[in-house]
């Protein structure tokens, strides 16, 4: 899998409050809200029943041209000069209203379109990205992560909240060849399947493994017994979330000291020291050559945990002299200037 790239902006998707073209519409309904309530008790006052009142009220402000209600006796100057003043005040709230509310109508399809256009133009500039699928809990904290690395994101979801306005966003399912696609597939270098059910995480990675054989996958499952299934669908890691929080509350428990100072490596920026995987690449001078030969910054090299070979075993605490491989990878822990410099003679 490729490592954490430089940060870039990431596009947003949100509606601004100033050009909310539903806004006016609320605007509209409160003032037509307040002109029946102000005819209501105009009427009750000048002698009709709560119900005729409403009933005159309505009839007026919508200029429907039904005859006066009341009898004679009750249909005073006074009363007629109130619906006058109902007549004015009203037909212009109610033609106000019905106007924002068609152009809101129109409006916001438009707008909504736009956005969905715009959204897929940036997302075909993407390279490299990470697609998650599924916009639960599970699909925040994994934004979250992969976003502090500054790896651009797309999510996948029928129906995302207001908190994804940070993230390009495909709305449609992820079980969809055409909406991977819109969402970058051909040129993402992640796709994490996240969504609650293992019937369509499986769907998800069988579709995005046979659309892209080289495409790093990560699939969530409920089921241990099911991870097999999942490596034959063509997944390449498969997580169990609530595994991975027995473990890690077992390992709190036993061993609060090691899970604390991981917890800070992995997840607090706030020290100048992280853990890195970096590819040994065809082309890089340290193919052949021992660990020792990697350059020292400032007399500190990083510290070496590991290296994953082809084959897929790990080879912990390597010695100084072991020669390095192409396509293995290393695992280091350093401060940023000491993993990017490995990087670059690695890559």
């Amino acid at each position: 899998m490729n490592g954490p790239t430089s940060a870039l902006p990431r596009p947003r998707w949100r509606r601004s409050r100033e050009r909310d073209p539903w806004e006016r519409v609320r605007l509209g309904l409160i003032l037509l809200t307040t002109i029946v309530t102000f005819g209501t008790v105009g009427y009750v006052l000048l002698g009709l029943g709560i119900f005729d009142s409403l009933y005159q009220t309505v009839i007026t402000i919508t200029t429907v041209g039904f005859e006066e209600v009341g009898s004679t006796q009750e249909i005073t100057q006074k009363y007629r000069v109130f619906t006058l003043v109902l007549v004015v005040l009203g037909t212009g709230t109610v033609l106000y209203t019905f106007g924002v509310l068609v152009d809101s109508l129109i409006e916001g399809s438009l707008n909504d379109e736009l956005r969905r256009r715009r959204m897929l133009r940036d997302i075909e500039t993407y390279e490299d990205h990470v697609i998650i699928a599924g916009w639960g809990r599970m699909g925040h904290a994994i934004a979250h992560s992969v976003g502090r690395a500054g790896r651009k994101i797309v999510v996948i979801d029928r129906a995302p909240d207001d908190d994804i306005s940070d993230h390009a966003v495909v709305i449609g399912e992820a079980t969809d060849d055409d909406v991977l696609r819109q969402a970058g597939i051909e040129r993402a270098g992640t796709l994490i399947a996240a969504l609650t059910n293992d019937a369509d995480n499986l769907f998800v990675t069988l579709s995005a493994r046979s659309m892209r054989p080289d495409l790093f996958i990560v699939a969530r499952t409920s089921d241990q017994k099911n991870e097999a299934k999942f490596h034959q669908a063509g997944a390449d890691r498969v997580v169990n979330p609530h595994e991975i929080g027995g473990s890690r509350m077992a390992a709190l428990a036993m061993q609060p000291n090691v899970a604390e100072f991981l917890d800070e490596v992995l997840h607090d920026e706030s020290h100048d020291v992280a853990v890195h995987e970096i590819r040994v690449r065809a082309g890089s001078t340290m193919v052949g050559r021992p660990l020792r030969e990697l350059h020292v910054t400032g007399g500190r090299r990083p510290l070496v945990i590991a290296i994953r070979g082809e084959d897929g075993r790990y080879h912990t605490n390597p010695s100084p002299e072991t020669a390095l491989v192409e396509g293995e990878v290393i695992i280091a822990l350093g401060s940023a200037e000491e993993l990017s410099m490995l990087r670059a003679q690695l890559s």
